[in-house]
């Protein structure tokens, strides 16, 4: 079995995030980069697979420099081969599933793992769009995966409930929180993924469908008012929430 994960980098959710002097994305000054959360699901479940049903696993990405840092996370987890789509112009989600697509037709995986959303754009687009690009079927917000033979049984979160879906082989996953722990790195694993080569490709598409216009953060909240500390302050409450914050 042949297993492709699609890995991406991403602003650590701790990091105070200021917007560059374009006013059209972020300042990368003092931000922490790090693997997309959903896609150590992903690669954890890419290594469950292998450890059950043997094969090969395979990391893509598709992104800048920085982006080797998540396929090297996911070499000391255990991913055997790794390829970055190098390129420092930004990319929209449908030009990276079009590149992730070219490289993944020549691997020809049985299954392609992604997560779910990445926490940057959180638009929950490149999984589908790749799998669309690919023409095979896909599954998304996966929180178990079952394979017998050429058919794969997933477990997947709908609004209030949960769905059983059926599938054949090749299918892309998207996973969700809950599909798995993913494994923390041992030293083993961390020294030999410094030692080991990223395959570099370049971009087969660069035209973006998508323009960033304009980047803003939200507007700071407004100050608290305290109205009174018993039932007599309710009237003024009251008034206050349907005159100014036009709430009721």
């Amino acid at each position: 079995m042949k297993i492709a994960v699609c890995v991406s980098q991403v602003p650590d959710t701790t990091t105070k995030v200021k917007v560059a002097a374009d006013g059209k994305s972020i300042d990368p000054a003092g931000v922490t980069y790090i693997i997309n959360p959903y896609d150590e699901f992903a690669v954890e479940a890419a290594l469950q697979l292998k450890e059950k049903h043997g094969g090969e696993t395979i990391v893509v990405s598709a992104g800048s420099e920085r982006n080797k840092e998540a396929i090297k996370k996911s070499y000391a987890m255990g991913i055997e081969k790794g390829i970055l789509i190098k390129s420092e112009s930004e990319m929209d989600s449908y030009t990276v599933s079009r590149n992730l697509a070219d490289v993944l037709k020549e691997i020809n995986p049985d299954i392609v793992l992604f997560g779910k959303q990445s926490i940057d754009y959180d638009d929950s687009q490149v999984g589908n769009l790749t799998a669309e690009l690919l023409g095979i079927p896909s599954i998304s917000v996966v929180v178990s995966i079952d394979i017998d033979g050429s058919k794969i049984t997933c477990e997947r979160e709908i609004e209030g409930g949960k769905e059983i879906v059926e599938s054949s082989l090749p299918v892309a996953i998207c996973a969700q929180r809950g599909l798995n722990t993913p494994r923390y790195p041992n030293l083993k694993g961390i020294m030999a993924a410094k030692s080991r080569q990223i395959e570099e490709r370049q971009p087969t598409y660069t035209e973006n469908k998508t323009e960033v216009i304009s980047m803003t953060l939200p507007k700071p909240k407004a100050k608290g008012k305290i109205l009174g500390t018993d039932a007599s302050a309710v009237p003024e409450l009251v008034k206050l929430l349907r005159e100014e914050a036009k709430v009721i």
